[in-house]
């Protein structure tokens, strides 16, 4: 065979080899509300071996410190948009998992943040960032915190935030959205559907209206007394970038879509054009918080990283057929030499 049409043939080899690679690339995506603060990211804030709220205590005696550990991991590996469908009421802050049962705990007095109604900026931490949709609900007016959480008590109708592929910056999804008239103790239930995975992400996160203004941080921090109405609780506050750096060798969560081996809450994300799931990827099970110096881009990620890797595997299905070409030609040079 001529010394050409062999490189040809062996570069074709070589781009599907590249190609499969470049496909079997595991796709990253975890994260919890930042503000206002989730119950699982607050109670990790708090400490997992020794939390100080009564309701985040109760959390943890009923579901095991782990749980907060994987703070970043409550998600249903193949939701595909199905919510309601694959949870039951009373089990949305967990969302179906039983390692995290210990936040679908109905009582008034888990730890919240302070808001206004109006404008509110969002922030969504995210540390394995990906592209897809959020959709924040809030409960309805009438809402009992002491009774488990249902998807009647949210008002799905007009979610309070929806936002696809927002900017993110610092390790937060940042998006605006508009909080309706409420008083009292409430609850924001967000929803991170991924669009190039079924793999969604749930949290709750308890607020109370009438006291502090909201958004960009500030409700996460405050200790503004709630109105008469609402059940008294301690003021939100989230995990600083050292606590979650400093437990994220405790955690059991893969930013690689996996998690626990219930297929449920942790299948492997399929691809995008129905293909088999993924692998886990060795190594890989330990979430690492994005610093703020890393570059998300528009979405949470490099746009610009598919299209390297696939320029990668070409110039490496190129580059060795060209090696081969040389090769050959050194050879047959040696030869008319002699």
């Amino acid at each position: 065979m001529p010394a050409r049409r062999k490189a040809a043939v062996a570069a074709a080899g070589l781009v599907p080899l590249a190609l499969t690679t470049l496909s079997a690339a595991p796709a990253s995506a975890h994260g919890s509300m930042g503000d206002p603060v989730s119950r699982v990211a607050q109670c990790y804030a708090e400490g997992p071996e020794s939390p100080r709220s009564a309701a985040c205590k109760a959390a943890v005696a009923a579901g095991g410190t782990q749980a907060l550990y994987d703070w970043n991991g409550i998600r249903i590996g193949d939701a595909g948009g199905r919510h309601q469908e694959l949870i039951p009421d009373g089990k949305l802050c967990s969302a179906n998992n039983e390692a995290f049962k210990g936040l679908d705990l109905a009582r008034a007095d888990w730890p919240a943040t302070s808001v206004n109604s109006g404008s509110y900026t969002f922030k969504y931490r995210v540390t394995a960032p990906h592209k897809g949709t959020f959709k924040v609900y809030i409960t309805k007016p009438g809402y009992d915190p002491s009774k488990p959480l249902a998807w009647g008590d949210l008002d799905l109708a007009n979610p309070v935030a929806t936002a696809t592929d927002p900017a993110a910056s610092g390790g937060f999804y940042t998006f605006t959205g508009t909080l309706p008239e409420r008083s009292g103790k409430q609850l924001l239930y967000a929803v991170w559907q991924r669009s190039d995975s079924p793999e969604a992400f749930y949290s709750c996160s308890d607020v109370t209206f009438g006291g502090g203004s909201g958004g960009a941080g500030a409700g996460a921090t405050t200790g503004d007394t709630p109105k008469k109405d609402a059940a008294p609780a301690p003021a939100a506050s989230a995990p600083s970038e050292e606590q979650i750096e400093d437990g994220a060798d405790k955690s059991t969560v893969e930013n690689h879509g996996h998690g626990d081996n219930d297929p449920k809450t942790s299948a492997a994300p399929a691809a995008a054009d129905g293909e088999a799931p993924e692998a886990p990827a060795a190594g890989a099970n330990q979430p690492k918080a994005a610093s703020a110096g890393q570059n998300l881009a528009e979405t949470g990620g490099d746009g610009n990283t598919p299209y390297l890797m696939v320029g990668g595997a070409a110039a490496l299905a190129l580059g060795s057929a060209a090696l081969f070409a040389s090769t050959r030609r050194r050879a047959a040079g040696g030869r008319h030499g002699r």
